[in-house]
């Protein structure tokens, strides 16, 4: 009998019962985490950097990514963005101290996220290989609506903050105090409603990019 067949085995035998023991379905939910590796999908690559921009980039999570070798290279990684596309340098910046002490220069900051905000700059607190999701947890340094406002949504993402798998993820914040609100965005946004086409910019960002930092 494999784990999956005893618990709802114990399922079913409980039916009709009042309450069904927490340690025996501890016991049966161990077994299936016993053998967790067998169950997940290889990764795209064999580092998790690597991985995690071949998933992000890939046409399901239509987002793009480029590597810098330090934070300090983002405004000019913003900038050449920015360029690429003819738009102005002038963004709202994510309230958060790594961003803040980077060099702004020649950039027109706007002190928070407007309704039609054309550009956005974050810091995503985790990424997860497997699926090319960010992370964010909100606060008063990580507002939601910085991720879901903007058409285009630039992140920060460093290289010793991407995990292999969401579990992993699970792992890193079990015991700690939830936010109120924890985001994880896979690419931008995006629906198949109509007709089964793919429209971006449904519901949140039209264009994604992740600017990973770290060697």
């Amino acid at each position: 009998m494999t784990a999956r067949e005893d618990i709802l085995g114990r399922v079913r035998a409980a039916l009709g019962r009042r309450s069904i023991d927490p340690a025996t379905v501890q016991t049966a939910a161990a077994g299936l985490l016993a053998d967790l590796p067998s169950t997940r999908p290889d990764l795209l690559a064999d580092s998790l950097a690597e991985a995690f921009i071949a998933r992000v980039t890939s046409p399901k999570v239509a987002a793009t990514a480029q590597r810098i070798a330090t934070e300090a290279a983002l405004p000019a990684a913003v900038a050449s963005y920015l360029s690429e596309r003819s738009l102005r340098n002038r963004i709202a910046l994510q309230p958060h101290d790594v961003l803040r002490g980077l060099d702004w220069t020649g950039f027109e900051l706007r002190p928070g996220v407007a309704s039609d905000e054309v550009v956005a700059v974050g810091i995503a607190r985790w990424g997860v290989a497997e699926t090319g999701s960010l992370v964010f947890h909100s606060g008063p340094d990580s507002p939601v609506l910085a991720n879901f406002l903007p058409l285009h949504h630039i992140v920060l993402l460093r290289q010793a903050d991407i995990v292999a798998y969401l579990e992993d993820y699970a792992a890193l914040i079990a015991g700690d105090p939830m936010p109120r609100n924890v985001n994880l965005i896979t690419g931008a946004s995006g629906t198949t409603d109509i007709e089964g086409s793919l429209v971006l910019g449904a519901h949140g960002p039209r264009y994604l990019h992740v600017v990973i930092s770290g060697a």
